[in-house]
């Protein structure tokens, strides 16, 4: 048997080898395939990497409420959530936060209050850039710094503001004192934050592009206000658990035991913003995945191709006592091993892929063990489903009708 499988693999690489164009131009669609798939996970998993590192390094006692239930972790919901749009389903309010203040162990709390609406500097068209009302811890919790001025917590109209968008609205990074008007109102540009290497985070906000005001101000812009987020940190790691159960305690009471929200730890908190990459990445690498069901057609084609033009072969073969289990082997061995280089060549060309993109991206990819394995096991098997038909086909000829029409 062993001897056999032997003999099977050395007639497919002499069929192979002698059909060299055709077999690179048919394993093409193949490579392509896997190739785009290698390369959306492993730069999906770098930015997933990414949120979960920036947790880790806030010291581990950090909690975040959100709202809406702890279950819902549907695609739609996620989007949402990420985008900020879920303003009327909020039911997070300033009596959550100040009861929340009063808790012990409780350090600082940071609600993330998102005004909707544009942002205009002077001489320049509106930005769509996102507004975020909050307190000055907000920076420390998110691992943000100012480059200039200060993050002040005042009734005057200032306004720190991301340095892109600092850029954006006056075509420089230095616009300390400049005006900005948002929904109508004018600010004076107090702060100025640090360029944020990874704007992916857990507050789902691109801080570089982002406007900041104090919570106090943002009554003045929208008065029906909701808040979407709230940061808080505890004193100490052991004590992160014992305040978690007593902030659920808190808002139940105040929610009338209605489970409204979600207060997550850990890698809780990049759980939705991991699910909505990897959900992205999911429907990406489908759309990729048509390349290879493209490239699994050319096997089959080619395959079929063989069939015909090896009639007189398959004929010899059964007229010397081959058997149709050994034709179908003969022709699904070829065909695997079409799809198993078609892979080999599509594993290394993804993570190569994804690096380059990297380059202009804040985030190396990140490839596990487990996924080259994967990529090479769906080539394989796309060469040998779109195979089984031609070599049953060819299994089925009839050796004299083979070695007439050979001739």
């Amino acid at each position: 048997m062993k001897l056999l499988l032997l003999n099977h693999i050395q007639n497919a690489r002499d069929s192979l080898r002698a059909n060299r164009t055709r077999t690179i131009l048919t394993i093409t669609g193949v490579t392509i395939g896997i190739m785009s798939i290698v390369a959306i996970l492993a730069l999906a998993g770098g930015a997933n990497s990414i949120v979960k590192q920036q947790v880790d390094n806030l010291g581990g006692n950090l909690a975040v409420i959100r709202p809406g239930g702890p279950t819902s972790h549907d695609f739609t919901s996620i989007a949402n959530q990420q985008a900020h749009e879920t303003y009327s389903t909020s039911t997070l309010s300033e009596r959550d936060v100040a009861q929340i203040r009063s808790l012990p162990h409780v350090t600082a709390v940071a609600p993330l209050i998102v005004i909707p609406g544009t942002i205009q500097g002077s001489n320049t068209a509106p930005s769509t850039a996102i507004t975020i009302a909050s307190d000055s811890s907000l920076l420390h919790m998110s691992g943000l710094e100012l480059q200039d001025g200060d993050f002040t917590m005042t009734d005057q109209n200032l306004v720190t503001i991301g340095r892109q968008l600092s850029i954006d609205l006056f075509g420089t990074e230095d616009s300390l004192g400049k005006t900005v008007t948002i929904r109508g109102q004018q600010f004076r540009v107090g702060g100025i934050l640090k360029n944020h290497d990874t704007p992916v985070n857990f507050n789902g906000v691109n801080f570089n592009e982002a406007a900041l005001i104090p919570q106090s101000q943002a009554k003045q812009l929208l008065p029906s206000f909701q808040i979407q987020q709230i940061n808080i940190q505890v004193d100490s790691v052991s004590n992160l658990s014992q305040t978690v159960v007593a902030i659920n305690k808190s808002l139940l009471e105040s929610h009338r035991n209605e489970q409204d929200f979600s207060v997550l730890t850990g890698n809780g908190i990049s759980e939705p913003t991991s699910q909505l990459f990897f959900a992205i990445a999911g429907v990406t690498a489908a759309i990729a995945g048509i390349s290879l069901l493209v490239g699994g057609i050319g096997i089959m084609n080619i395959m079929l191709v063989n069939v015909a033009e090896r009639t007189r072969e398959i004929g010899l073969r059964k007229a010397l006592g081959a058997t149709r289990a050994d034709i179908v082997w003969q022709f699904l061995i070829e065909s695997v091993i079409m799809g198993f280089i078609g892979g080999v060549v599509g594993v290394v060309a993804g993570i190569g892929l994804a690096f380059v993109i990297s380059l202009y991206l804040t985030f190396d990819p990140i490839v596990t063990w487990q996924m080259p394995l994967i990529a090479l096991g769906i080539s394989a098997a796309t060469g040998l489903l779109f195979g089984l038909y031609p070599a049953y086909r060819a299994s089925g000829k009839d050796p004299i009708e083979s070695l007439r029409n050979s001739h």
